[in-house]
């Protein structure tokens, strides 16, 4: 299987000067992938805020590190815009964590753990999810390293990217109608695992 990789251009958002640019460009897709990043805990009652928010056209990712900005009013208000299709897996806990930065009420959100199902997928991780449609595999690697750590690495900006475009890349290939869950090869193995 082979491994994903992003094949558009990641903007690092560190600065509050750069976001509304940022927001302006998010704002003519018709819909956007979302995610977010956390620091990892490795102390029992250790907690962290969300240090980093994805948000991924089909050509442009835009990492928007909110350990450094918070989340300034045109994100804010994007994140808000029940008229702007945004698309993302576990979005509950996400939106816990961003409630912790400021008072926010996200609007516009697709679920895909809900949306999966329809097509009788049982698999709730965006890595099944993806290998299941479209049989690439999105490497984890990255998931536990520093969010907030001052300069992110290549592999992180690309683990970010591909998780925020790959919720967008599942919901337009479902919405598109080319997934049979009786012709895919995960299928059959699904029907004798019952």
């Amino acid at each position: 299987m082979t491994r994903v990789t992003f094949p558009g251009h990641i903007h690092i958002v560190d600065a509050i000067s750069q976001v509304k640019s940022a927001v302006n460009a998010l704002r003519t897709a018709p819909v956007i992938g979302f995610d977010t990043e956390t620091r990892p805990t490795f102390k029992r009652g250790d907690r962290h805020t969300v240090a980093l928010l994805q948000l991924s056209t089909d050509d442009d990712a835009f990492l928007f590190r909110l350990n450094m900005t918070g989340i300034p009013a045109p994100l804010k208000e994007l994140i808000e815009d029940d008229s702007i299709i945004k698309v993302g897996l576990s979005t509950t806990d996400d939106f816990n964590q961003l409630t912790r930065v400021c008072d926010i009420h996200p609007a516009g959100f697709v679920e895909l753990q809900q949306l999966v199902k329809q097509f009788q997928i049982s698999d709730m991780s965006l890595q099944k999810i993806y290998a299941i449609l479209f049989e690439q595999k999105i490497s984890k690697g990255q998931q536990l390293t520093n969010w907030e750590a001052q300069y992110l690495t290549e592999g992180q900006q690309s683990y970010a990217a591909i998780d925020a475009w790959a919720c967008l890349k599942i919901y337009q290939f479902l919405q598109s109608g080319a997934f049979i869950p009786e012709e895919s090869p995960y299928w059959h193995e699904l029907i004798e695992e019952k």
